[in-house]
């Protein structure tokens, strides 16, 4: 409990520190590009986190897994670099799509603005943040992913307010974590080969995370898209609106990341003590994050949007509601998902329901849209993680049942 305790703080306390510097530098963002152009700058930074997604290509998943589990530094080494040759092959084929996607459904006078933006946070694809959650060790996700992020945002702060040039601070991001990518790379696989030159062995790499990468990429599908269909299907205030409530929902996921990089190689650790108990006070976290969470975006929502963005945007209770429904069913679905199905070689079945889940979520947001509805999109989301949740409850239970009759059997 001690170890987890440790985990948990620091796994807690390291994206708290990320979320909050954004949130500072929002109100003179919504400054710098006013009520129009919001919903653009946002649908840049949701194009760059689904683009971010694809670059990620399953690490986020199979990653802590398999540093978790391995024998010593040289192997965690060679998976690390295994990684960055599959990723850094992928980004010939992301960025570009990425740019030209923020550009096509941006507003046309801040279309540099929205490729800029989604370039800055596809970079965050090459992040070594889940080897680090998969030592278990905080100190390093400070290091090479949180403080390099925290300073570039720090530092565009007064360079926004001075030249009014959303840019400078898109070019600070992506150079703090190019910076941090060198420095982790020389640190833990120095010497070793980082570059694709060997295309069939990334290739195959490829191909045998192509389950795991179809999870990632279905479930960010409908999370990344309700603010660009806001934006290229409704009025301008309304996608505004739908923005700011997307935004609030974003950093809301810092918790949930933060609480399941704690718990993920704590309960699936070699030679864990008691794992079923472990995974259930996993779960349970989880659940009571998510209760509370839904609660309180729904209820401050509102207000903490219109104050974020500088009284020139404002989020409606509906909406907040909405995106608080699909907060309690993203936590809750977490644990089962990371510390159940797919260690236990279960990724083609959360595969399966996430893609109906996408499916389901992104027509009705596509129909939404169509008809001008801005909080009916946002319920598309939350219905497409309710979806995931219940098909994924029962498989999981089932798995958490043997781990508790493991236990029973060694006791």
């Amino acid at each position: 409990m001690k170890t987890v305790l440790l985990r948990l703080t620091g796994f807690a306390v390291l994206p708290l520190l990320s979320l909050i510097t954004p949130l500072l530098l929002l109100p003179v963002i919504a400054s710098v590009v006013g009520a129009e152009g919001i919903s653009s700058v946002i649908s840049g930074q949701a194009i760059g986190t689904f683009a971010a997604t694809t670059l990620l290509w399953g690490w986020n998943v199979d990653g802590p897994v398999a540093i978790a589990r391995a024998a010593d530094t040289h192997e965690r080494g060679a998976i690390y670099l295994r990684s960055v040759r599959t990723r850094l092959l992928l980004m010939l084929l992301v960025m570009p799509l990425a740019g030209i996607v923020a550009a096509a459904v941006a507003v046309p006078d801040f279309r540099y603005e929205a490729v800029a933006m989604s370039w800055a946070v596809a970079l965050a694809g090459l992040s070594p943040a889940w080897f680090c959650i998969g030592v278990g060790q905080p100190r390093l996700l400070a290091l090479y992913d949180t403080v390099p992020r925290f300073i570039a945002t720090a530092a565009a702060a007064p360079v926004l307010l001075l030249t009014h040039e959303l840019w400078h601070y898109t070019a600070l991001l992506a150079l703090a974590t190019v910076l941090a990518l060198v420095v982790f790379h020389r640190r833990y696989s120095a010497g070793g080969q980082w570059l694709p030159i060997d295309l069939r062995e990334s290739l195959g790499q490829l191909k045998g995370q192509a389950k795991t990468a179809g999870i990632s990429l279905a479930g960010n599908a409908y999370a990344s898209t309700p603010a660009p269909i806001a934006t290229a299907t409704t009025a301008p205030q309304a996608s505004g609106s739908l923005a700011t409530a997307d935004t609030l929902y974003r950093f809301g996921l810092f918790t949930v990341v933060a609480l399941g990089n704690a718990f993920q190689s704590w309960t699936i650790e070699r030679d864990a003590v008691n794992p079923a108990r472990r995974h259930l006070t996993a779960i349970w976290a989880h659940a009571g994050l998510g209760i509370l969470g839904g609660i309180v975006l729904t209820v401050v929502g509102p207000f903490a949007s219109s104050l974020l963005f500088a009284g020139k945007m404002q989020a409606s209770t509906e909406l907040c509601a909405y995106y608080g429904l699909a907060f309690v069913f993203l936590s809750a679905s977490t644990p089962f998902i990371r510390n159940l199905l797919i260690p236990a070689g279960r990724q083609s079945q959360v595969l399966r329901w996430t893609l109906i889940s996408a499916v389901v979520g992104v027509a009705a947001m596509i129909w939404a849209g169509a008809s001008g509805n801005a909080p009916g999109i946002a319920l598309g989301m939350a219905l497409s993680e309710a979806v995931l949740f219940v098909a994924l409850l029962i498989p999981g239970l089932k798995l958490l049942h043997k781990e508790r009759a493991s236990d029973h059997a060694f006791e």
